[in-house]
C-alpha cells in the first residue's frame, strides 16, 4: 500500500492525538507552541500508517498472483526493505529482507513478496516473528519444495537506548523443505543473497 492510498481513520487519530498530546506534556514540554500544535495529529498519522499491516492479509496477498508454472529452480528476492516497529520499545528497527522459494507447480508474482513483507512488517513486531510469518504465509499458500527467508536489521532500541551499540545488526533466518534437508540448496541461497550480481 501506498503512503498516498492510505485512508486514516478519523476516529483513532482523534483518540491517539489525545494521547499524543498527554505524552507531549507529561514529559515537559508545552504542546500548544507552535512547533508542537500539530504534532499529536501528525503523529497519530504516522502511527496508523506504520502499523497498517493489521489491515493486510498475506494470504490473499499472495493469492492475487498464483501461476501455474513447471519452473523448479530457486526464485529469490533480495534486499526487500524492511521497516517495522520493535513491540517493546515502539522503536524503529529496519533493514533486508531476503526472500527465496522452490517452486512445486506454482509461482507467485514477484511484486507480492515484497508486498508480503510490508503486511507482516507493518505491525508491531519483534525480528524473529516476523521472519518466520513471512516463511509460513508463503509456505502455507504456494506449498513449494522450500521457503527460505533472512532478515538483517538495526534497532534502534539498541542503538539509541540501553547498550547503545550504533554498529549492531541482526541476523535472523527460517528455513522450510529443502532448504532444511539439503545442505548444497541452504548454501546455493546464502552465496546468492552475498553476491552482488546486479
Amino acid at each position: 500500500m501506498k503512503l498516498t492510498e492510505h485512508i486514516y481513520d478519523d476516529e483513532v487519530t482523534e483518540t491517539l492525538s489525545k494521547s499524543f498530546k498527554t505524552v507531549i506534556d507529561k514529559l515537559g514540554e508545552d504542546s500548544s507552541r507552535e512547533g508542537l500544535l500539530k504534532t499529536p495529529e501528525r503523529a497519530s498519522k504516522a502511527m496508523q500508517f506504520l502499523t497498517h499491516g493489521y489491515d493486510l492479509d498475506a494470504d490473499e496477498i499472495l493469492n492475487q498472483a498464483i501461476f501455474h508454472e513447471e519452473y523448479s529452480e530457486m526464485v529469490i528476492v533480495k534486499d526487500i526493505e524492511v521497516y517495522s516497529l520493535c513491540e517493546h520499545h515502539m522503536l524503529p528497527f529496519f533493514g533486508k529482507a531476503h526472500v527465496a522459494y522452490i517452486p512445486d507447480g506454482k509461482i507467485v508474482g514477484l511484486s507480492k513478496i515484497p508486498r508480503v513483507v510490508d503486511a507482516y512488517s507493518r505491525r508491531l513486531q519483534v525480528q524473529e516473528r516476523l521472519t518466520l510469518e513471512i516463511r509460513d504465509a508463503i509456505q502455507r499458500v504456494l506449498n513449494p519444495k522450500g521457503v527460505a527467508v533472512v532478515i538483517e536489521a538495526s534497532h534502534m532500541c539498541m542503538q539509541m537506548r540501553g547498550v547503545q551499540k550504533q554498529n549492531s545488526v541482526t541476523t535472523s533466518s527460517a528455513f522450510t523443505g529443502l532448504f532444511m534437508t539439503n545442505d548444497s540448496t541452504r548454501k546455493e541461497f546464502i552465496n546468492l543473497i552475498q553476491a552482488k550480481l546486479h
